[in-house]
């Protein structure tokens, strides 16, 4: 394959956007938008890959690190256009071998195969390959210019004459180059246009006056959407949502309501996982066959095992591992925990920084006391064990296998295998005491 590195454009401010965050962190799918351009780049083969931001983009340079921790950064201070953005990256690409692709990083919803696209018409022997779309509504952006299958300039909407805004084809998000043509070319695009900037766009009349062959590929409409503001957000968030629900139903897994099941751009779930409506899945997780996960419910960072049941209402945060057969139910949360097999926590409970045993039960109104305001701290439940209901687990703490801890005990030292925990003061009743504060408490109301 031949070799390919790609140029991400970042320096937008993303003003309509309405916000202090650079425009590419914005979410969809739980991944930056920025996030899903690296991620398409990787999956089309590209071997190196070098993004240009704007000043003070540092959020932006740490995040994008973090998915590529190879990725090249250069800043572009003015802001001069496409072509001037993509001239930063220059000590990258002067180097390049193979081909360069030029991308702009505000579509969430490219993929590999939308490289593909252009690389392919590269590898038919073309010199340039842009990627096209036909919009329902072409208002603003770039018109192709064609004779044929040959591209020969893209019109920016505002330098358009009347009769080339009729055109229905329209540049997309990604410019591909072989190396050597690009390398040539990028420093030689001027500002003859209505904005006075370098347009990357240029490039296509540039190729063709130096004799290279210039064509195009065309990509659907959906997967080169632009994110300029909070709307154009939310729909690229429904089609990225949509695609995913049609991808796990097609998997076999089952959506009782699928528009009100969310999930995130890494969620795995295998075949034969059920999952009840209104369900919220953030970024990490991994669900097994047969699992089912009631309604209301929100799932972050966990794994949940074979056959495991979750909700209604439940509240998986990062950490959380239920094994097979495993049980949290309604009003549950749980935190960096792990829930052995066959283990139940029914209702109303908290369970936070814990590992409790296989076939052991918790009681309605448990809480794990992990956290004494500076640190954190660990609560140990063995195997077969029962926490009585309305019990407080002050950790440090450990609970032996089959132990049992009496309802509304307080929990502060070890527990030994099989033996009765009981943390409460012993009950007192005094005879006739209530009927006299009944009494008492009447005559408090009738003299008000």
């Amino acid at each position: 394959m031949t070799d390919l590195m790609a140029i991400v454009l970042a320096a937008g401010e993303g003003t309509r956007m309405k916000s202090a965050q650079p425009k590419v962190l914005h979410k969809v799918g739980g991944r930056p938008i920025a996030g899903h351009v690296l991620q398409a780049a990787h999956d089309a083969g590209a071997s190196k890959i070098a993004m240009i931001t704007g000043p003070g983009h540092d959020a932006v340079r740490r995040a994008m690190a973090g998915i590529d921790p190879d990725i090249a950064f250069f800043e572009q201070i003015e802001r001069k256009g496409t072509a001037h953005a993509a001239s930063m990256a220059q000590p990258a690409f002067a180097e390049a071998k193979g081909y360069v692709a030029v991308v702009y990083g505000d579509h969430p919803l490219l993929r590999g195969a939308d490289f593909s696209r252009v690389t392919a018409r590269l590898d038919a022997g073309l010199d340039v390959a842009i990627l096209g779309f036909e919009p329902k509504d072409p208002t603003g952006y770039g018109r192709f210019i064609t004779d044929g299958e040959k591209l020969l300039a893209i019109r920016e909407h505002k330098d358009a004459s009347e009769s080339e805004r009729e055109i229905g084809l329209c540049n997309a998000c990604i410019l591909a180059f072989r190396a050597e043509v690009f390398t040539a070319l990028i420093n030689k695009v001027g500002t003859n246009n209505a904005q006075g900037e370098y347009y990357l766009t240029d490039l296509v009349a540039l190729a063709n006056e130096a004799g290279h062959e210039v064509g195009y590929a065309v990509a659907p409409e959906d997967s080169v959407m632009g994110v300029n503001d909070r709307a154009q957000l939310a729909r690229a968030e429904a089609v990225f949502q949509a695609a995913r629900r049609e991808d796990f139903m097609a998997a076999g897994v089952t959506l009782h309501d699928p528009a009100s099941v969310y999930f995130s751009y890494d969620t795995e779930i295998a075949q034969d996982v059920e999952i009840e409506p209104n369900v919220v899945f953030g970024p990490g997780v991994k669900i097994e066959s047969g699992a089912v996960i009631h309604a209301f419910s929100h799932v972050e960072g966990a794994h949940i095992g074979p056959y495991a049941n979750v909700g209604p209402f439940a509240r998986l945060r990062p950490g959380t591992s239920l094994s097979d057969r495993a049980k949290v139910g309604n009003f549950v949360e749980v935190k960096n925990a792990d829930i052995g097999e066959g283990a139940k926590v029914s209702h109303l409970t908290y369970i936070g920084d814990a590992e409790i045993g296989a076939g052991s039960n918790i009681g309605a109104g448990t809480v794990t006391c992990n956290y004494d305001g500076y640190n954190k701290a660990k609560t140990l439940i063995g195997t077969g064990a029962f926490i009585g209901s309305n019990s407080a687990l002050v950790a440090p703490v450990e609970i032996g296998d089959g132990a049992y801890v009496a309802s509304g005990s307080v929990i502060t030292e070890p527990v030994p295998s099989d033996a009765l925990g009981i943390g409460r003061s012993r009950q007192i009743n005094k005879p006739g005491y209530g009927k006299a504060l009944n009494a008492r408490f009447k005559a408090i109301k009738d003299n008000k």
